[in-house]
């Protein structure tokens, strides 16, 4: 097997984050196709041409690996607004990304410990937040489409005070759901509500909620 230089493993890890191809990588950049297969080390021309194209990547990270992967003023590439979100090393202010494999249960305490093995990023606006997870699915289009990153604030079950009409994450039998809520038949049910119409709401029975969190914000993916 070929040794690839440091910084060429960086750049592949920071594709890889990006999800976009090899091929995509070199005709946004205008690098030469095959340049991170090859043994050699980078050119300051390649150097340059990734930096105009990605001024967000901090520079001593691509170097020599320490600190994060982006400046602390830019924000992940494939990300917009509300929010500014960027890799850290310090657990501090970081907020777990659960997969969505791990969606159902977030309020348990498996999920929780599986949270020290998930990455974590720091969103400033969204201080606060126990964790972000990705929409799956149409149902809550046009607010939020499948992909889109939300940041969740983990509530009590037993003392839930529902804000009408806005949206939350339900851990239920049937899985983990991003819906709307309103009040539903009597005190012991919510309706649930997706923005997407043609989705019918339903009602929840209150011992149907395993575990519930509120959105807080949402992160998109352009």
């Amino acid at each position: 097997m070929k040794n690839i230089s440091s910084q060429k493993k960086r750049i592949l890890q920071f594709i890889d984050f990006k999800r976009i191809s090899k091929s995509e990588f070199y005709r946004e950049t205008g690098i030469s196709n095959g340049i991170l297969d090859k043994s050699s080390g980078l050119s300051m021309d390649t150097i340059e041409k990734f930096y105009s194209k990605y001024p967000e990547i901090n520079p001593e990270w691509l170097l020599t690996g320490n600190g994060s992967m982006f400046k602390e003023s830019g924000h992940a590439p494939g990300l917009s607004e509300p929010g500014e979100l960027y890799a850290i090393d310090d657990d501090a202010a970081a907020i777990p990304l659960i997969p969505l494999s791990a969606m159902a249960g977030f309020g348990t305490i498996d999920t929780t410990i599986l949270e020290v093995e998930c990455e974590k990023y720091v969103i400033p606006m969204f201080k606060g937040a126990d964790f972000l997870i990705q929409v799956k699915g149409n149902s809550m289009q046009p607010r939020y489409n499948s992909g889109d990153v939300v940041a969740c604030k983990r509530l009590s079950v037993q003392d839930i005070f529902f804000q009408w009409g806005k949206v939350y994450v339900l851990d239920t039998d049937q899985g983990a759901l991003v819906k709307r809520i309103k009040k539903g038949s009597d005190d012991n049910h919510i309706q649930v509500i997706s923005d997407n119409a043609e989705y019918d709401p339903f009602e929840l029975h209150l011992g149907k909620l395993n575990a519930i969190a509120i959105v807080m914000g949402v992160i998109r993916l352009v």
